[in-house]
């Protein structure tokens, strides 16, 4: 029986403070990596739901809908799978299921070429099913690629249609089985809109959405309107556009209090269940939505506020280089300067990093401008080294970010970098050590 369709508008009082780190691999209490990509919420009671595409067999294709719980947003516990392969179906292990949404499910329901674009439904009395698959067809006879629910008293489906060219509000019957009639054709013909996520604020719709470019991120947008039927203003960046989202898309928007949290996905095309996860705190500062970039935050829920955690700074530059490594000029880097060749042969030493005596996040500020990923190797006071990935910042003088947790002894710490990567690795400006964990 249809119990309700999923939609979290707004975030009820919880008394403790969640710490986010994003890009991180983030895990279950179990310490297993979640699996919850391009992933829908539900909040029923205290508790949130949180579905996503499991993909641990670094597969496109379909192995399960994961589900997991938690009352804090950080702490998530892995349940019963809520959607699993049926052979013969369009839900098969041949097929393509993703962008899971609600306790009446809607997903991106495909053949493994993308060719037969249709959304699908399952349904469940109950927030983690198992859920019922009830079929897949194409709404109104149209094509239906990435997609997502928004609830405004009415259900309404957001989907990429005619070949990714028109981006489609339509209307949902009042049992959240089908689709009833287009609210509007489009939000501008050929936007080639996807991976949207709709919030409400001030009586004003906020509709956010990545372009097309495959598994590669690019600069996502948001567009405004006062009614869903539009008109819809001019598409606005939600982050600065060089840095293709924090190298991220978007999975899902929440609103927290006067601001919200932007939920994305940064793909890893070659290791797809490696991908991580990329929430940020959105801001209204500016009159629209804008990504608050942070290497390390806390939310908390019952005052429906964020923090942005702050951390000692070290210019690479101001280390020790050695072999290849060398020093780079740009107006892009921190102090004006960066230490690139690293890898094969060039490492950099901090000396006197101050830590606290346990494990710590440091953020490491870089620049790759290759279209593929490139690592670094961290190794701290002589212990083995760790590896963490860069994937492309969009540019040879764009800076990303990435988190790496390291223990580190109270005071003084030798931090090296690159030492045993036998291939180069992305130029380094700086490095932030935090305290918060």
């Amino acid at each position: 029986m249809v119990s309700r369709l999923f939609s979290v508008l707004s975030v009820i009082s919880l008394v403790s403070a969640a710490v986010i780190v994003p890009g991180a691999t983030w895990t279950d209490t179990t310490g297993t990596p979640i699996q919850g990509h391009g992933a829908g919420f539900l909040k029923v009671g205290s508790t949130y739901y949180w579905f996503g595409e499991d993909k641990v067999l670094n597969s496109i294709l379909f192995h399960s809908i994961t589900c997991y719980t938690s009352t804090d947003l950080e702490t998530w516990t892995r349940q019963n799978d809520a959607l699993t392969p049926i052979s013969g179906t369009m839900i098969s292990t041949s097929n393509v299921v993703e962008r899971p949404k609600e306790y009446v499910m809607w997903f991106h329901s495909d053949t493994s070429n993308y060719g037969a674009a249709m959304v699908g439904v399952a349904t469940a009395s109950t927030p983690c099913g198992p859920y019922t698959y009830q079929g897949s067809w194409k709404p109104l006879g149209a094509d239906s690629r990435d997609e997502g629910i928004f609830l405004d008293g009415t259900a309404y489906l957001l989907y990429a249609s005619d070949n990714n060219q028109n981006f489609k509000i339509s209307m949902l019957d009042s049992n959240y089985l089908n689709v009833t009639e287009e609210n509007n054709p489009y939000i501008s013909s050929g936007a080639t809109l996807e991976a949207p996520g709709i919030v409400k604020r001030n009586s004003i719709y906020y509709l956010i959405a990545s372009h097309t470019s495959g598994w590669d991120p690019n600069p996502n947008k948001v567009f405004t309107a006062t009614s869903l039927a539009g008109p819809w203003s001019a598409q606005v960046d939600i982050a600065p556009e060089a840095t293709n989202t924090y190298y991220s898309q978007n999975a899902y928007d929440m609103l927290l209090g006067t601001s919200g949290i932007y939920m994305g996905d940064r793909w890893n095309v070659g290791l797809l269940g490696s991908s991580t996860y990329i929430w940020f705190p959105l801001s209204w500062s500016t009159g629209l939505p804008t990504i608050v970039q942070a290497d390390v935050w806390t939310l908390n829920l019952e005052a429906g506020t964020y923090t942005v955690a702050t951390g000692t700074s070290y210019e690479a530059e101001k280390g020790t280089l050695g072999g290849s490594a060398v020093i780079m000029s740009n107006s892009a880097y921190s102090g004006g300067e960066a230490v690139g060749f690293l890898g094969n042969g060039g490492t950099l030493t901090f000396n006197n990093v101050e830590g606290i005596g346990e494990a710590q996040w440091v953020a490491l500020y870089y620049a790759n401008g290759d279209s593929t990923w490139r690592n670094t190797t961290l190794s701290v006071n002589g212990a083995p080294n760790v590896v963490v990935q860069q994937p492309s910042s969009g540019g040879g003088h764009v800076i990303q970010s990435v988190p790496v947790k390291v223990n580190l002894k109270s005071g003084a710490n030798t931090l090296v970098f690159a030492s045993g990567e036998t291939s180069f690795a992305g130029d380094l400006d700086r490095i932030i050590v935090y305290t918060t964990s």
